[in-house]
């Protein structure tokens, strides 16, 4: 018999057990269940309704299609061009003697339409990619070189907007007058008169330019940036006829060679290639201007990736005046300064997704800047990409989502149609001046229209760029195609070089090369009068 002691004790302990599983019953319910597997949603631009992830294709097949043509054929023709325009402007020194004997150029990727350097836009030209050329580039010819001077680098900006400034004959020694002589303009008196003879020595240089015996009253005398680009101009004409009328096998052919405003336009046929140079003389300095003193004493996003020396090693002076209207720009005497030097050093620091949004834009802005000229360019563009890296976390400009290209597309267009219509675009290196003051009401809105019409659909903008860089790839290997499978020759390599297997094997021989040698640096050279027997450098070794 159970006793009632003992019947307690068991209901007791199955009242426990029941309160314990209908503590365990409530537990269960209220816990955390684990999240089932949801799709990630596809990320859309409010504006437009187009996904990031079909910009951010459209954005990357358009980076692989403008540099994977760049084959090994054709970076030789590139190297047979680019040896052209030097062996030119080492004639140009030896026949006029102005040039410095040692000069340092700066060989910019992309033609001046292609926002490397602050021009006026409507200096420029028309020239269309795989129409006139296929490959494109700027060259920097420092005129002077105010290198080696001991002084700060201080300019006369008295009498000038902000970023330009007249060049004073106080900061040349007299062998340099002597020979820029042609170039100076006295403010009372104007352009020098030549002598009848034409080049005159020295002596007689300094002493028709009133008060140049004199150091302490040289204030009047100034270098003319349209007297520069004049003398450049005709010095550079003539050089390209005589090797023009003296043809060698093997090098490049003077296509064309135009005047756009300071520049001098020379498009050259190598091989199958059409290379565009745009030739600009320019006033070069080591250091760094007083004016933009307070620039290195900002935080910037290249801290810590380049130094500072690298960062600041030199500026330029452009022949090229202020935008503003009427007579407050002086295009005899004003010169505006340009930090191209730095702009190369900065440009490595961009992160990768960045810089493929900024070459989409350049591509979609082109075509949507280029009529009419309106005052605005694609180095404004390269001014926001600049201050957008300054403003935004690295993080996120790096960030590996494949939208992030189409985010940071978007990002840029945005910006600069806020600039348009606020008329506000401070330079990178000098934001005390507004490179869009100058933009009328009226031109300000039709860029700000066509800027709206481009961001409320981005997509079709890209398709119609994507196309235009497939047309101009086409045209380029239906020209190689000709070339080789016709043998159409030009005139610099004569009919016994059409079709030739020495290119062929010299191409072969140059792929060899560079895959047997990765990472390393591999120069050719040819003497233009035998072909044949190329050398190879590969560092410091030659072959």
């Amino acid at each position: 018999m159970v006793s009632e002691k003992q019947r307690g004790i068991r209901h007791r302990a199955s009242s426990q057990r029941t309160r314990v599983l209908l503590m365990e019953t409530l537990m269960s319910a209220v816990a955390a269940r684990p999240a089932a597997t949801v799709k990630r949603i596809a990320e859309v631009d409010f504006r437009s309704g187009t996904s990031l992830e079909q910009l951010a294709a459209q954005v990357q097949e358009l980076v692989q299609l403008e540099q994977g043509e760049f084959g090994d054929q054709t970076a030789l023709e590139v190297h047979t061009a680019k040896d052209f325009i030097f062996n030119m402007l080492g004639l140009v020194q030896k026949v006029d003697k102005r040039l410095p004997v040692a000069n340092e150029y700066l060989l910019l990727s992309g033609g001046a339409r292609e926002g490397v350097l602050d021009l006026n836009p409507e200096d420029l030209g028309d020239y269309a990619r795989g129409v006139d050329f296929d490959l494109d580039f700027t060259l920097l010819v420092p005129a002077l070189k105010l290198h080696d001077r001991n002084q700060p680098v201080t300019l006369d900006m008295r009498q000038s907007p902000p970023c330009h400034s007249w060049l004073s004959l106080r900061l040349c020694d007299p062998a340099m007058l002597a020979r820029w002589g042609i170039c100076c303009e006295d403010e009372a008196n104007g352009q020098r008169e030549e002598d009848e003879d034409g080049e005159e020595e020295g002596g007689s240089v300094l002493g028709s330019i009133p008060s140049l015996q004199s150091p302490q009253s040289l204030d009047g005398c100034y270098f003319s940036p349209l007297l520069v680009t004049d003398w450049f101009w005709n010095v550079v004409g003539t050089a390209v006829e005589e090797l023009r009328r003296n043809p060698q096998r093997g090098i490049p052919v003077p296509d064309r060679i135009e005047r756009n405003g300071p520049l001098t336009t020379l498009i050259l046929k190598a091989g199958t290639s059409r290379v565009l140079y745009d030739l600009l003389p320019v006033v070069s300095f080591r250091g760094w201007p007083a004016v933009a003193q307070s620039w290195l004493t900002t935080n910037h996003f290249w801290d810590g990736k380049i130094t500072e020396e690298e960062a600041i090693s030199g500026f330029y002076l452009l022949p090229c005046c202020s935008p503003a209207a009427g007579s407050a720009s002086r295009p005899d005497r004003e010169w505006r300064l340009a930090f191209s030097r730095s702009e190369v050093q900065l440009k490595k620091c961009v992160p990768y997704p960045m810089a493929a949004a900024f070459q989409a834009a350049k591509a979609v802005l082109s075509r949507l800047l280029a009529r009419p000229r309106t005052g605005l360019s694609l180095y404004h563009l390269r001014t926001l990409l600049f201050w957008a890296c300054d403003r935004l976390p690295v993080a996120y400009l790096s960030c590996p989502e494949q939208e992030t290209p189409a985010r940071l597309l978007l990002g840029l267009l945005d910006d600069l149609a806020h600039c348009v219509l606020g008329k506000n675009c401070p330079n990178y290196f000098l934001p005390q001046y507004n490179m869009l003051e100058h933009l009328t009401d009226g031109a300000a809105l039709l860029v700000a229209r066509k800027l709206a019409h481009l961001r409320s659909d981005p997509a079709e903008h890209l398709r119609a760029a994507l196309e235009q860089a497939r047309q101009a790839c086409q045209l380029k290997r239906e020209a190689a195609g000709t070339s080789n499978g016709h043998g159409v020759s030009s005139p610099s390599r004569g009919p016994s070089a059409a079709g030739s297997p020495q290119d062929d094997r010299l191409a072969q021989r140059l792929q060899q090369l560079v895959t047997e040698n990765p990472g390393k640096s591999i120069s050719v050279f040819l003497n233009p009068d035998d072909v044949t027997r190329p050398h190879f450098r590969i560092d410091d070794k030659f072959y």
